[in-house]
C-alpha cells in the first residue's frame, strides 16, 4: 500500500535528524548534515579542557564529522586519552609543515615518546642549530594563529601512493602500497599533505599549546599535560630509555626495516623466516649480555636482581631466560615473584576513585617481604608464601628456601625498581633491570607506534587466552592499568643498571591474527567499542603472518601460547 505524505512532512522527515548527547543527556533535532563541532553549541556541552573528537556511536570521529542519520554522540575533551591522540596528531602536522615550509630538502622523523614528549629528528644538508629551531617554532605559531582547515582527501589507493611518491614521502607511498586498503585517505593543510591514520582537529587554531626544543642530539616535541591540560608536560631525563630506542633504531636501519611498509615488503619477499630469526637471535644476544654483566656483578658482590616493568611487557619470560642464561654461567638462580607477597585482598589499598588499586606498592606486605630477605641474605631458611589470587589470600605450601654460595635471587614483580621497596638491602648487592615493549618500528616516519598499544594489545591476547577475559573486560581495566603505571613503575624506570626492550621486529603482524577475532567481539553498543575499532584499524596496516616459526622460548609466546616455559 502506497501512501504519500504531505510536502511539508517530507520535508521535516528529510531535513532534521534526532541526536542524543550522552554528554548532557539530551535529544534533539538537529538539521541534516550539521557538523559535531556545531553540536557542541547546539547541545550548550561545557568540559574543562579543550573538546578534540567525539565517540558517534561509540567510534571516534573528528569535530568535521556530519551528522546524516540518527546518532548518540559523547564529545571527550583532552583528559581523555582518545583527544590527546587527536590533540598530538594535529600538532605533528603543524610541525612537519612548518620543517617543509622552512627546510623543503629535509626529512624529518618522529621516533617515538620519551621524556614526558615526542623526540624527533631533522636530517637537512644544513644545520638544524638554535636560530633554526626558533624560525621551526615560530612558523608553527604562525600556522596556529592563520586557523587553517586540516582538509581530509579520499582517493584509490593507487592514486594516494602515486601521490606520496611523487612527493618523495616512500615511507608513506609503501605503507599505502603494500596493505589491502582499495581507498585511502590523506591530509592536507594548503599544499602540504601528510598521513595520519586518527583524526585530526578541524583546524590549526585547535593547537595552541606545545614547544620543541633540544633534547639529547635531536629534538622534544613538547605537549599538553595528561592530567592537567592546561599546562605543558614536564621535561624529564630518560637517557638510559632513549638509549635503548637508539640501538634499536639502529638495528632496524642495518635490517632495512625502518618502518610498517618496509615489514610489509619482506613478507611479500617471502623474507619474513629470516626477519623472526635475525630478531630472536637479536634479542638472545641481549639476554645473554645481560646475564653476563650479572654474573661479573655477582662476583662483585650483587645477590639479588629485580626484574620490574609495566603490565605485559614480557617480565617473566624475560626471567626464565635470564635465569637459563645464568646457570650456563655457573650461577644458581632462584626466582621469586612480588605477586606472592600481595596483602589479603579485603586489605588492599584503595585508589582514588574507591577502588581496589593492586598496582599501588602498599598491596604488598611489606615487612613481611623484608623480613624473608634479610633472613635469606644471612643464610636462614625461609618458608615461602603463595598467593592464591581466586581466594584473594596468602597460602603456605611448605616451600622453604635457602641461598646457597653460588645462589642469586631473581624478584620479579612492577614494584622491583621502587627504592622502597628495598631499602633494607645495601645498594651494592642489588642488580635493577627495567623490561618493558618499547616498540622503535613505526608507521611510517610521522607515526609512531605507542609502546602502550603494544602491550594492550599483548595483554588482550594473554587474558582472552589464558585468564578468560573479554577484550571489552581487558580495555575497560587499561586506564587503571595505566594510571598505576604513571605512579608506581615510570617514575622510577631510570633507576635501572639495564634495560630491556621486549618488542620484536614483526610482533604486531604475528598478534594481529590473534586479537583480530578477539576484538570483533566487542559489542558495538560497549563504550569499549572505539578503543577496540581504532586497535582493529591500526593492526589492518600489518600484513597476516604465521606464528610457527617462533621457537618455544620466544618472549611472544608468553602472550600467543605454544611456549616451553611453565608459567
Amino acid at each position: 500500500m502506497y501512501i504519500r505524505l504531505p510536502k511539508n512532512i517530507m520535508n521535516m522527515i528529510s531535513d532534521l535528524v534526532k541526536v542524543y548527547c550522552r554528554n548532557t543527556d539530551e535529544e534533539k533535532e538537529v538539521p541534516v548534515g550539521t557538523p559535531l563541532s556545531e553540536l557542541i553549541a547546539h547541545f550548550n556541552v561545557r568540559m574543562p579542557y579543550l573538546i578534540a573528537n567525539a565517540k558517534v556511536n561509540n567510534k571516534t570521529e573528528s569535530l568535521v564529522y556530519r551528522v546524516y542519520r540518527p546518532k548518540t554522540v559523547e564529545f571527550v575533551d583532552l583528559s581523555d586519552s582518545s583527544a590527546m591522540r587527536t590533540y598530538v596528531r594535529s600538532l605533528c602536522f603543524i610541525l612537519a609543515k612548518a620543517v617543509d615550509d622552512l627546510l623543503p630538502n629535509a626529512e624529518m622523523f618522529i621516533e617515538h615518546a620519551v621524556a614526558k614528549g615526542y623526540y624527533f629528528q631533522i636530517e637537512s644538508d644544513q644545520p638544524v642549530d638554535k636560530p633554526a629551531l626558533d624560525a621551526i617554532r615560530n612558523r608553527m605559531r604562525e600556522i596556529v594563529a592563520a586557523d587553517i582547515p586540516f582538509v581530509q582527501v579520499e582517493e584509490e589507493t593507487s592514486k594516494v601512493v602515486k601521490l606520496f611518491r611523487e612527493r618523495g614521502m616512500e615511507d608513506k607511498a609503501l605503507l599505502l602500497e603494500t596493505s589491502d586498503l582499495i581507498y585511502a585517505r590523506y591530509s592536507k593543510l594548503e599544499e602540504y599533505i601528510d598521513y595520519f591514520y586518527g583524526c585530526l582537529t578541524p583546524s590549526t587554531g585547535y593547537i595552541t599549546m606545545f614547544d620543541i626544543q633540544p633534547h639529547n642530539g635531536g629534538y622534544l616535541l613538547r605537549v599538553p599535560n595528561r592530567e592537567h591540560p592546561v599546562e605543558l608536560e614536564p621535561e624529564i631525563k630518560q637517557e638510559k630509555l632513549l638509549n635503548v630506542y637508539r640501538e634499536h633504531l639502529k638495528f632496524l636501519k642495518i635490517s632495512k626495516l625502518d618502518n610498517v611498509g618496509d615489514l610489509n615488503r619482506a613478507k611479500q619477499d617471502n623474507r619474513m623466516s629470516e626477519v623472526i630469526q635475525v630478531a630472536e637471535a637479536y634479542q638472545s644476544n641481549q639476554i645473554g649480555e645481560i646475564a653476563g654483566e650479572i654474573t661479573r656483578k655477582f662476583h662483585e658482590g650483587v645477590r639479588v636482581v629485580l626484574i620490574s616493568g609495566p603490565s605485559s611487557s614480557g617480565k617473566t619470560t624475560f626471567r626464565k631466560r635470564l635465569e637459563i642464561q645464568l646457570l650456563v654461567n655457573m650461577l644458581k638462580p632462584i626466582g621469586l615473584s612480588l605477586d606472592d607477597y600481595f596483602v589479603d585482598r579485603k586489605m588492599t589499598p584503595l585508589d582514588v576513585h574507591g577502588e581496589k588499586d593492586y598496582e599501588s606498592l602498599y598491596a604488598l606486605d611489606l615487612p613481611l617481604f623484608e623480613e624473608h630477605m634479610l633472613r635469606l641474605m644471612r643464610g636462614e631458611e625461609v618458608e615461602l608464601p603463595s598467593y592464591n589470587f581466586v581466594t584473594g589470600t596468602r597460602e603456605y605450601k611448605k616451600h622453604f628456601l635457602k641461598m646457597a654460595e653460588n645462589s642469586i635471587l631473581i624478584l620479579e614483580g612492577i614494584h622491583g625498581l621502587n627504592p622502597e621497596l628495598t631499602a633494607h638491602i645495601p645498594q651494592e648487592k642489588k642488580f635493577l633491570v627495567y623490561v618493558s615493549a618499547l616498540t622503535s618500528i613505526s608507521l611510517d616516519d610521522h607515526n609512531w607506534i605507542p609502546a602502550s598499544d603494544n602491550r594492550l594489545l599483548r595483554r588482550i591476547v594473554r587474558d582472552y587466552r589464558y585468564r578468560g577475559y573479554s577484550a571489552e573486560q581487558t580495555i575497560s581495566r587499561w586506564d587503571s592499568v595505566r594510571r598505576g603505571e604513571e605512579r608506581w613503575i615510570f617514575p622510577y624506570q631510570e633507576n635501572a643498571d639495564v634495560m630491556f626492550n621486549s618488542a620484536m621486529i614483526y610482533e604486531l603482524a604475528a598478534i594481529r591474527r590473534h586479537a583480530e577475532p578477539i576484538l570483533m567481539q566487542v559489542p558495538r553498543t560497549a563504550p569499549e567499542y572505539a578503543e577496540a575499532y581504532r586497535l582493529l584499524k591500526f593492526l589492518s596496516y600489518f600484513n597476516y603472518i604465521t606464528d610457527r616459526e617462533l621457537p618455544p622460548t620466544s618472549l611472544l609466546r608468553e602472550f600467543l601460547g605454544g611456549s616451553s616455559f611453565r608459567y
